[in-house]
């Protein structure tokens, strides 16, 4: 059990980076070429609409998503009610933006935005329509075929909203970019996972995955409010480009932070549902996946951190040089988000659902007041608000780790610093090569070499365990090559 249990959860991981990843790489090609032909004004009209599109999504997964993952004894019952609950929130949504679209505009005061909103908002539908099979696939911890999905969808949309970007379609670009891959998403997931919904509706199953989902889906629309708050606030008081400046900066931001958590949290929650009952294995392999998304996350946020300026300037143009500061703030508060994340899982591993409510009321509570203080400062200001807050959600939701586990604040920054000394080091070394090369793109080559070996050699001078449980993931793989493969064993636990 313990063995299988072990091999399932490298794959997992070993799938879950390769879907992000790879999905992500054609992604950044794609938006680069989108944002060299559209202006940071055009994104920015999107980025209004952020709040009301994430807030449907939301309800469209209910918490039901978490609810059907957390329960081992689910049955094809629970997945076709829970799908015609997606399938009726996602229609009731998609009503509810359409008739509201005028409104919006108004609030903005942006007419274009009206038809956008009533043809962006289809996706709500179409995404509702994959949502349980999303869920099937995570479940059985198959990110190989959520990559064949995702991929295929990326490389579609990203055609069509290329096309529409150069015919000179505009702000329209993005939108048919976003419904054709939540269109293509829906088709291939029922192709690939072949699950057929019954025509069943059980009360009792709705009420017992409501019962626990209820609350996260509370914890989640508070947490989406407050994400979308900022595009909202910063839409309303400053001009549309600097909230594309803004919304860019965060795309950047979070492909390499938030992403690269969200890789490993995938994992994490089947995985650690399955040993709940068991504490002493619990929190073992819950210290792991903490070190494994510092590993990962921290040298990737902060290289971003170190390399931002010419990272922007030689990809996507001068016209965009405004978000730098923006990304190089955010990535810190990126890095808290990511570890409490990883705290949040637990929480909903072990069935907390109330707690995680309690925790986002008392959080976003203290995160609107910061907003409040930090938005007649400017948008530098309020992006050093969200590293504040940041700090104390983290604080905040270690409390209960240490209650539940006694694994708290001081033992997890314990384990961290020694990867955040490692990373800022490397990041200092991309600064540096910044201030001294002239050329972005002779930069950038530079960083892409140097940085990673400095890392990687730090990590390996002050034996780092994570570095020898991510060779141990990489050497497992039947893709890696022999000569590689040699080097990774002699990395791993078990030489």
């Amino acid at each position: 059990m313990a063995e299988n249990l072990k091999s399932q959860t490298v794959s997992g991981i070993w799938w879950s980076f390769l879907e992000r990843y790879s999905t992500q790489g054609v992604s950044f090609i794609i938006t680069l070429i989108m944002a060299r032909l559209l202006s940071p004004g055009e994104y920015g009209l999107i980025g209004m609409l952020a709040i009301f599109m994430s807030l449907a999504q939301v309800f469209i997964d209910g918490g039901f998503a978490n609810a059907l993952i957390q329960k081992n004894t689910r049955t094809d019952v629970d997945f076709s009610t829970v799908f015609w609950v997606n399938i009726t929130i996602g229609l009731l949504s998609y009503l509810l933006l359409f008739v509201s679209a005028p409104a919006i505009a108004s609030f903005f005061n942006h007419s274009i935005l009206e038809p956008i909103i009533r043809i962006y908002a289809i996706n709500l539908i179409l995404s509702s329509l994959a949502a349980v099979n999303k869920v099937k696939l995570t479940i059985a911890i198959n990110f190989k075929t959520q990559l064949k999905i995702s991929l295929i969808s990326a490389v579609a949309s990203g055609v069509a909203g290329i096309a529409c970007a150069l015919k000179g379609c505009g702000v329209w670009a993005i939108v048919v970019q976003s419904n054709v891959a939540a269109a293509v998403t829906a088709i291939l997931s029922f192709i690939f996972v072949r699950w057929k919904p019954s025509f069943v509706f059980s009360r009792d199953s709705f009420g017992s995955l409501f019962n626990y989902g209820s609350k996260l889906l509370v914890a989640q629309i508070i947490n989406t409010v407050y994400i979308n708050l900022y595009n909202l606030a910063i839409g309303k008081k400053y001009t549309s480009a600097e909230l594309g400046l803004y919304t860019k900066a965060g795309l950047f931001g979070q492909m390499v932070s938030t992403n690269l958590t969200s890789a490993m949290t995938r994992v994490s929650f089947p995985v650690l549902s399955r040993v709940q009952d068991n504490d002493a294995q619990l929190v073992g392999a819950y210290r792991k996946f903490v070190c494994m998304v510092a590993f990962t996350v921290f040298p990737f946020a902060l290289g971003l951190c170190g390399m931002a300026r010419p990272l922007i300037v030689s990809l996507i143009t001068d016209k965009w040089i405004g978000c730098v500061p923006f990304i190089q703030i955010l990535i810190f508060a990126y890095l808290c988000d990511g570890i409490t994340l990883v705290n949040l899982n637990l929480l909903y591993v072990k069935g907390k659902s109330n707690v995680v409510l309690k925790l986002e009321i008392v959080k976003k509570t203290i995160a609107v007041a910061i907003l409040f203080v930090t938005i007649r400062f400017g948008v530098k200001a309020i992006c050093l608000g969200q590293v504040a807050y940041a700090v104390i959600a983290l604080i905040l939701n270690t409390r209960n780790t240490k209650k539940l586990l006694n694994y708290g604040f001081l033992s997890q920054v314990r384990d961290l610093l020694p990867y955040l000394l490692c990373s800022l080091i490397m990041m200092s070394v991309a600064l540096g090569l910044d201030y001294v090369v002239g050329s972005s793109w002779i930069v950038l080559g530079l960083c892409l070499i140097i940085c990673p070996a400095v890392y990687l050699l730090l990590c390996y001078v002050f034996k780092l365990t994570a570095l020898n449980e991510m060779a141990s993931i990489l050497a497992s793989n039947r893709f890696c090559p022999v000569w590689l493969n040699r080097i990774l064993t002699k990395l791993s636990p078990e030489s």
